[in-house]
Parts: structure tokens; C-alpha cells; sequence
């Protein structure tokens, strides 16, 4: 199941205060009945061997969960460099247009600017349901067909022209981009691999027992915690449109405040 409809109606600070109560209630109660169960004295006699395996186990479900976390960011700074770069791709083309033939340069502004209207007032709703906006899409196949209605007439128009035919292509596929990177980019089986990773670490504290219960309690609160929040990382940057924080649309509004009705006298 996605993770996606979660994040999305459920704040992110209960879905991280859930996350991290279960886990305490997991980690603490399991050890608690370890110990309960078959006493202090009798796991004390795992404590050389379990902390041994329980240091590799650690280890490996470490790498594996900052793996994913870096992983999430590293997505999450891409696809905010990708809306940066659509918004300034679409100021620079707004600006080229004042130099090709009038007719066509009016028509592409006025398709450019109803697309960088609907990108922050439509799409970014959809996208934070995992999908994408058919109203910015159809602006951005009105906006195409402008362009490319234009015949450049000589060597300067047809410089400009191919410069457009660039600057279209930088928007088209910054916006692919940020629409492939709403749903998540983390596979479900990978987060069902980092769940039970996650509770096998936390249940190894239940074969060691020290005597002082109250010590043993608070580090595997710690430890509980601290997996809890790993995850809830994970799950927070993996949405960049979903909950918050998420991908800000200002790239876009900053870019309709640079874009004149009329090329600005010297």
C-alpha cells in the first residue's frame, strides 16, 4: 500500500508521534516481558554473544536506512533544483519572445503566462495526491503548438527560434521531473524491508538484560526513537509535493513578477 495517502491527510507531526509511540510501546514491552518472562539472571547470560550479533544487526540496518534517507533528500534537492529551473527557463523564454515576429511572440507569452498561473494554483494540488494536472497540461500543448507555429524568417529569427525550442524542452522536462518525483521515488518493498529491519532491531534489546531496568528502559527508548524518526525522515522528504514540508511553487510566482505585458523602455 502507498505511503502517499498517509502522508497526505495525516499531519506530519502525528504520523511521527504515532510512529514514534509504537515503536517505544514495541521496544520497551518486548524487553519488559524478556525480562518479566525469564528473569535477569538467565539473560545475562546472552549479554556476550546477543551484543555481539546486535552490533552487526545495528550496523546493517544503519546503512540501510541512511542509504534511503540520503537517498529521499537527494531526490528531494533534484526535484527542487527541476522547479527552479522550469520557472527560469519559462522568465527567459517570456523575454525572447519580444524579439520574435509579433504576432507569434504575443501569442506565446499569453500561453506562457496561464501556464505559470496554473502550475502553482492547479498542478501543485494534484501532484500532492501523486498526480498529474490535465489543465497545465493542455496549457503546455497550447503553448507548444505557439511556438511552433512561428516561421523565423533569417538568421537572427531562426537563432531565436532554436533558442525557444530549447528553453520549451528545459520546461518540458523539469516538469516530467517534479511529476515523476510526487509519487515517491522509494519502491514499497524497500520501506516493507526498513519496517521489519526496524523491528528486529528494536526486539534484540529483549535478550539482554542489565541490572539496573531503568538504564536499560531509556536506551532502548533512545534507540526507539531514534529508528522512529530515521523513518519518519524517510517518509517526509520521499513526498516532495505531499504534507509538509514540501516543494514551495514561489519559483513560479517570483517568475510572473518578472515577466512584463511589454518589453521595459530604456
Amino acid at each position: 500500500m502507498s505511503l502517499l495517502p498517509l502522508m497526505h491527510t495525516v499531519p506530519l507531526w502525528l504520523v511521527g508521534l504515532v510512529l514514534t509511540v509504537l515503536a517505544e510501546i514495541y521496544a520497551v514491552g518486548l524487553m519488559l516481558a524478556a525480562r518479566y518472562t525469564y528473569g535477569v539472571s538467565r539473560l545475562s547470560l546472552n549479554n556476550e554473544v546477543a551484543g555481539f550479533k546486535f552490533a552487526v544487526i545495528g550496523v546493517f540496518y544503519a546503512v540501510m536506512l541512511a542509504f534511503v534517507v540520503i537517498a529521499v533528500w537527494e531526490d528531494y534537492r533534484d526535484t527542487e533544483a527541476a522547479v527552479r529551473d522550469e520557472a527560469k527557463a519559462a522568465v527567459d523564454l517570456y523575454r525572447v519572445t519580444f524579439a520574435m515576429p509579433m504576432d507569434g511572440g504575443e501569442d506565446i507569452r499569453a500561453h506562457l503566462t496561464r501556464y505559470l498561473e496554473d502550475v502553482p494554483k492547479d498542478e501543485w494540488r494534484s501532484m500532492a495526491v501523486g498526480e498529474p494536472s490535465e489543465t497545465v497540461a493542455q496549457d503546455l500543448n497550447q503553448l507548444s503548438a505557439a511556438i511552433f507555429a512561428v516561421q523565423p524568417e533569417g538568421r537572427r529569427e531562426l537563432a531565436l527560434y532554436q533558442r525557444a525550442l530549447t528553453l520549451l524542452t528545459v520546461m518540458t522536462d523539469a516538469r516530467a521531473e517534479r511529476l515523476d518525483s510526487a509519487s515517491g521515488s522509494v519502491p514499497a518493498i524497500l520501506w516493507f524491508v526498513l519496517s521489519v529491519g526496524g523491528m528486529i532491531t528494536l526486539g534484540f534489546p529483549a535478550f539482554f538484560a542489565s541490572s539496573n531496568v531503568v538504564a536499560q528502559v531509556l536506551m532502548t527508548a533512545s534507540l526507539a526513537a531514534l529508528v522512529a524518526l530515521s523513518l519518519l525522515l524517510g517518509f517526509a522528504f520521499d513526498f516532495p509535493f505531499t504534507g509538509d514540508p514540501h516543494i514551495s511553487p514561489q519559483p513560479f510566482l517570483r517568475a510572473l513578477e518578472q515577466m512584463p505585458m511589454h518589453w521595459p523602455a530604456p
